[in-house]
């Protein structure tokens, strides 16, 4: 980490907070869905790359309960971690995302994020960065994000399947990334975070890779209602 990186990764943590604050402030709102820039996806049309749940403790601060996969391995893990240790990573772009869950959502999201047993309950620590959107061999971070959304919304779910078929059914739907022959198995050889055999045959060789991503569910919630339009900060 540099010194410049420090800074900044603390600036868009501050303004961030603030803006939320002001968010809570206004709407009453205690919960978002929180993305960042981490790395350059603009080759496939995408602006973000990961994101969590951030919510307001009741002693004020905002914590972010978020999925991270240890670096160079398969197994991704739950974290907890304030908005400085949030934007403190290696990031391509300085800048922050947000959707606002609709009044109904806030309630049930809270509850289930600060409850350390329901809020890992359909976390999969076989991790992939590209893992099929509809399906359960593996799961990445956004896709973690996006299934506890529906437990949240769907107290009685309590399978992944259960999750995924909620989602379809309120009309999700996830990027399709196009990937070549030569790209995939290049990424497979040499990461052990990216694998592409949970795909269909049919999706995968013909270049479709179906993944969960920010740009995506900010999408769904806009168009759905679910949330609000996204909302920006950038240094």
């Amino acid at each position: 980490m540099t010194p410049q990186t420090l800074t900044q990764g603390l600036a868009l943590a501050q303004q961030t907070a603030q803006a939320l604050d002001a968010e809570f402030a206004r709407s009453g709102a205690r919960v978002v869905v929180l993305g960042r820039a981490g790395q350059d996806l603009g080759k496939y049309q995408l602006r973000y790359s990961h994101l969590g749940w951030a919510y307001k403790t009741a002693e004020g601060p905002w914590r972010v309960l978020h999925k991270l996969n240890q670096c160079g391995t398969g197994t991704g893990s739950i974290y907890r971690q304030g908005l400085g240790e949030f934007f403190l990573d290696d990031l391509w772009r300085h800048e922050a995302v947000w959707s606002v869950p609709a009044p109904a959502l806030q309630a049930p999201l809270l509850a289930l994020l600060t409850d350390p047993a329901r809020s890992i309950r359909l976390h999969q620590r076989d991790y992939n960065m590209v893992a099929y959107a509809w399906g359960t061999r593996y799961q990445q971070s956004n896709q973690w994000a996006l299934e506890t959304l529906a437990m949240a919304a769907e107290p009685g779910l309590t399978t992944r399947q259960q999750a995924q078929a909620w989602l379809g059914f309120k009309g999700y739907q996830p990027s399709t990334l196009r990937l070549g022959a030569l790209t995939r198995l290049g990424a497979s050889a040499s990461s052990a975070h990216i694998r592409f055999d949970d795909h269909p045959n049919a999706k995968r060789f013909s270049d479709r890779i179906e993944t969960v991503t920010v740009d995506s569910v900010l999408d769904w919630l806009a168009r759905t209602g679910l949330g609000t339009a996204a909302q920006r900060i950038a240094l």
